[in-house]
Parts: C-alpha cells; structure tokens; sequence
C-alpha cells in the first residue's frame, strides 16, 4: 500500500485519534466516524483493533505497510522490547524530528523541508527523511531557509511541545537529540502491544 494522500480529518475520525503528524486540524466538531452510520455503536473485532492501533503509527509517521513491516523486524530484533524499540526507531526518522522540533506543522511537510535539502545535521545537508538521528547531533534548518513559510507555519503551531529528548532553540532554528526516545514519546494514545500482536501472526 502506498503513503496515504486522502482526506486527513476523516482517517483521523476513522480512526478515533487525532494524529498530530499527520494534521494539524483537530476532530472536535465531528468526534465519530464518517459515514451515514458514524454515530452508532460497534464492537470491534480483535482483529480491528489490532488493526487501528497499526494504521495509528503508519498514518501518523507518513509510513506505507512495507516500511512499517521493515521496521517491526528490526524492532523484533532488538534485545530491547520490540514495542519500544518500535517507537525509538519512528521517532528517530529526521522528517519526524523536524515535525516534533517545530520546524514543521506536519510530518509530510517536514518531509518536503528534508527531500528539498533545507535541513542540516551537524552542519551537513542530508536530503533523507527517513535518515535516523543519533543522540548528540545537531538538526538544524539552513540559514536561507529559516523563514521558509512551512518553519513559520511550524513555530506557530502551539499545541504541542517539543519532547523531553530534544533541546530545541527556536531562534537559531536548531534542535539538539539529548538522548534516544522511548515508548512514552509518542504525541498521541497508542496500545503498542496490539501492534506487536498484529505482526506477530505475519512475521
């Protein structure tokens, strides 16, 4: 399945979440699915259950099914708990730092500001948004493009805050990884473990 490109609200009223990364509008004036048969009770399925919590994390991150799947093997691999794991490698992407930093309202356009080379890390422009951050590195937006409208747009966002593991200096337009994220890290409820179920029979 390829990166979704749809309607934003409604997957998020689907899905009964807001997703931070994936829009920056909320869902309060219609908080129920979409559809004639939005508003009526349904018991969901183990199955779909495990299967929201997956679509949560591919929709937010602007992942696609393989890239997820590719992901849950290392995380599987890990001598870290694979749910944790999980979470430390999607929050490491860069197009998901710059989003987390500010420097972006959404994820898909920290991935435009990344595929376009505006961001720097330690001072070297990298072009991958998939690129994965370590701790100690410097990510930062080059000095043309520090009031490129989608920066502004990002800063003015003010309904979430950066994360414990980044040091961000908004001025200067640079945010530095103190330390590796984890399981509490991410902007939005999620049941890891279901995810993991999820796989477990696919893997």
């Amino acid at each position: 399945m390829s990166r979704y490109t749809g309607p934003r609200v409604k997957v998020m009223r689907a899905l009964g979440v807001e997703l931070p990364g994936l829009s920056a509008k909320k869902t309060e004036r219609r908080p129920y699915p979409p559809g004639q048969h939005g508003q009526a009770r349904k018991k969901l399925s183990e199955y779909a259950l495990r299967l929201r919590e997956k679509q949560k994390v591919r929709l937010n991150y602007g992942l696609t099914d393989t890239q997820l799947r590719t992901l849950m093997l290392e995380a599987r691999r890990s001598k870290l708990a694979a749910g944790t794991k999980l979470i430390e490698l999607l929050e490491r992407r860069l197009d998901n730092v710059i989003f987390r930093a500010g420097f972006a309202r959404t994820i898909p356009g920290a991935r435009q500001l990344v595929a376009h080379g505006h961001v720097l890390i330690d001072g070297k422009r990298v072009d991958i948004p998939s690129y994965r951050v370590s701790a100690g590195e410097t990510v930062s937006v080059r000095e043309q493009r520090r009031d490129h409208q989608t920066v502004v747009a990002g800063l003015a966002r003010a309904d979430l805050e950066a994360p414990a593991w980044l040091a961000v200096d908004k001025e200067a337009r640079q945010a530095r990884v103190t330390s590796l994220p984890d399981e509490t890290s991410i902007p939005f409820p999620i049941e890891v473990q279901l995810i993991i179920e999820y796989y477990s029979q696919r893997l």
